[in-house]
């Protein structure tokens, strides 16, 4: 399992998607996005795993702007 920033078509780049921005997104939105490449052998638990860890970060990182 492999968690990037930005698409994979634009691997090095600070552009935002563009497929982000062609379903409407701005650019500010489209360039937060964390995309998930996952393999067939990945599991339930471990989707289940990162899912937790993925809430974890959100949360901790929402709390920064509230000091």
């Amino acid at each position: 399992m492999v968690c990037s920033s930005g698409s994979a078509c634009a691997a090095g780049s600070d552009a935002p998607s563009p497929v982000l921005t062609a379903l409407g997104y701005n650019a500010e939105v489209a360039q937060t996005a964390v995309r998930f490449s996952f393999t067939s052998t990945v599991t339930s638990e471990e989707l289940v795993q990162a899912a937790a860890a993925v809430g974890t970060a959100v949360g901790s990182v929402r709390t920064l702007g509230r000091s």
